[in-house]
């Protein structure tokens, strides 16, 4: 599991937070099809914006994406649960984050 955390954040940084992708992208970047990435945003579990006749999404939501694709694919998680574990996942990382600013090298 810390791999795929290292993995997640790698991709984080590598992407520009300002870079802005289309639904085919997001379901690209996680391996689904755009009609898997449309129900879970139907569902809330995903977010976009609505710009014209197509939908954008940050960087932070592929994260997010591949995280519920891995979470459902390898647990055979349904989206909710998975959507649950990733805010946990989501949580933990900023907590950890928010240590290392304070200084504690955990």
């Amino acid at each position: 599991m810390a791999t795929h955390n290292f993995l997640d954040s790698s991709l984080a940084e590598l992407l520009d937070e300002h870079a802005r992708l289309t639904l085919d992208d997001l379901a690209r970047a996680c391996c689904m099809a755009p009609g898997w990435v449309v129900q879970r945003m139907e569902a809330g579990l995903l977010h976009g914006e609505h710009t014209g006749d197509h939908w954008q999404f940050t960087s932070a939501m592929v994260v997010r994406a591949r995280r519920l694709a891995r979470l459902e694919s390898t647990f055979d998680a349904d989206p909710e649960l998975a959507a649950l574990t990733a805010d946990l996942i989501e949580e933990v990382v900023a907590l950890r984050q928010r240590l290392r600013q304070l200084g504690d090298p955990s």
